[in-house]
């Protein structure tokens, strides 16, 4: 029999916690519509506001929260029906965010901040954003890097921001349920990164006067049949504990001290990171080769976000930290889950190992 296959690629989504899928299939059981008025329809929307407080409780949030189809949706309803007259983004932000920026109207003003090396946000550069006179901006700034596991200092964000009347959306998708949400005016949370279910997400709200609202379901502001299931085993993936992040932070010094000898490079090294992500060079061999070949040893990595990987662009993230393309390309991203052990970090390390020596022979 083949070994079992080590699975390395959490952040891009993480497998179904047994809690989670419980959850779901006896939500299936509630099979009307819970805008139906109906005892049948009444049933199915009790049990999804119960999801919805649950939610609330796990991620200690007091403010409105809007279910989604996933982060995605999150962001773009938040950009775009925010009630704000421009966008101040970092540029080490996810696809879903530069995407939308690239469409912006004529009537949304799009400002770029600046990271210094190690991909932490350069605070005067939001600073000369909010100075510029527009009259009520939103700042973009994840929470946790998706490709690199930096945190940004959203306190000083959020300080910054509301000194300067501006709103902030903050991108959660990879610390919600590990690390506590930030103060932020708008948070965007995504269920398949902590154990739920994929296809479902939400916009958490202090105020929901911010939003335009579009007209249907979630209170009006999207459209589409709740997913009652999906919401029941978002709630369940929430519930249950997160100590497995002290044993992946370990996990991870285990690893990164192993690459730096056998000559490779730790991505932003010296920036405060979550435990849970990382990504590293091996000079000299291009990414796509080395996902090849831990593939073909059984063993599940990425290159950049799941959005990207796969693609020949150059990371736009480690673009803006300041690497040349050719050092970019040699960068792979290793994540962890619940299920990550020893056993499987250490067969990765064995495998870098014979590559890096491969390249030097």
């Amino acid at each position: 029999m083949a070994d079992p296959r080590i699975y390395l690629d959490h952040a891009a989504t993480t497998p179904v916690l047994p809690e989670a899928r419980a959850a779901m299939a006896g939500a299936l059981e509630l099979w009307a519509n819970p805008s139906s008025p109906h005892a049948d329809g009444r049933a199915a929307r009790a049990a999804l506001e119960g999801a919805r407080r649950q939610i609330s409780d796990a991620l200690a949030w007091d403010g409105e929260i809007i279910l989604t189809s996933g982060a995605s949706e999150a962001i773009a309803l938040a950009m775009t029906a925010s009630k704000t007259d421009s966008w101040i983004i970092s540029p080490t932000e996810h696809d879903a965010v530069q995407r939308i920026a690239e469409r912006a109207p004529e009537t949304k003003a799009v400002l770029r901040l600046a990271v210094d090396l190690d991909g932490q946000l350069v605070l005067p550069s939001l600073q000369r954003a909010l100075d510029t006179g527009t009259r009520r901006p939103l700042v973009v700034v994840q929470s946790v890097n998706s490709e690199t596991g930096v945190k940004q200092d959203i306190a000083a964000v959020v300080a910054m921001a509301h000194a300067g009347k501006a709103l902030v959306l903050c991108d959660c998708s990879q610390s919600a349920g590990k690390l506590p949400l930030p103060d932020a005016d708008l948070i965007v949370v995504s269920a398949h990164k902590l154990g739920g279910p994929p296809g479902i997400g939400a916009l958490l709200l202090r105020d929901p006067g911010v939003l335009n609202p579009s007209g249907g379901q979630e209170k009006g502001y999207r459209s589409g049949t709740e997913n009652v299931p999906a919401a029941l085993g978002f709630a369940a993936a929430l519930s249950v504990s997160r100590n497995w992040i002290d044993r992946a932070a370990d996990l991870r010094h285990q690893l990164e001290s192993a690459i730096r000898a056998a000559g490779g490079e730790v991505v932003a090294h010296a920036a405060p990171r979550i435990p849970t992500i990382g990504s590293y060079r091996m000079p000299g061999v291009q990414a796509n080769a080395q996902l090849i070949q831990f593939d073909l040893a059984g063993v599940s990595v990425s290159a950049g976000s799941a959005c990207s990987s796969g693609t020949l662009k150059t990371s736009a993230v480690l673009t803006a930290m300041g690497w040349d393309e050719k050092a970019a390309g040699e960068v792979v991203r290793v994540s962890f889950g619940p299920s990550t052990t020893r056993a499987h970090v250490y067969r990765f390390i064995e495998l870098w190992r014979a590559m890096a020596e491969r390249t030097r022979s």
